[in-house]
């Protein structure tokens, strides 16, 4: 059974960085398209990045596009997110898919989350 968590979250001011990972307890990830996901209070949950199983093809949502980059190794995946505004302000989760990556639907498992508070 796969156990994703997070860490890496916390307060960050408008125009810091964090680095965000991803990890089922040192297992091996490669087998999964992995995603990150997020929600602000009062919002749905949306799509942020996603990266192939191999690591060479990523896609990101265009409010990260140029400040946000995924990456991952065999067992963990991170997410290092530069320029900070509050609107980035969400409950980050990561997920695991065994099929496509574009979509929350495909998603077989995912984290708890992890906070990130951008101050204004």
């Amino acid at each position: 059974q796969v156990q994703l968590v997070e860490s890496g979250g916390g307060l960050v001011q408008t125009g810091g960085s964090m680095r965000l990972a991803c990890t089922d307890s040192g297992h091996t990830l490669s087998v999964y398209n992995m995603g990150w996901f997020r929600q602000a209070p009062g919002r749905e949950r949306e799509y942020v990045a996603a990266i192939s199983r191999s690591g060479l093809s990523t896609n990101y949502a265009d409010s990260v596009k140029d400040r946000f980059t995924i990456s991952r190794d065999k067992t963990t995946m991170y997410l290092q997110m530069n320029s900070l505004s509050p609107e980035d302000t969400a409950i980050y989760y990561c997920a695991a898919s065994t099929g496509g990556w574009s979509r929350s639907s495909n998603y077989d498992f995912w984290g708890q989350g992890t906070q990130v508070t951008v101050s204004s």
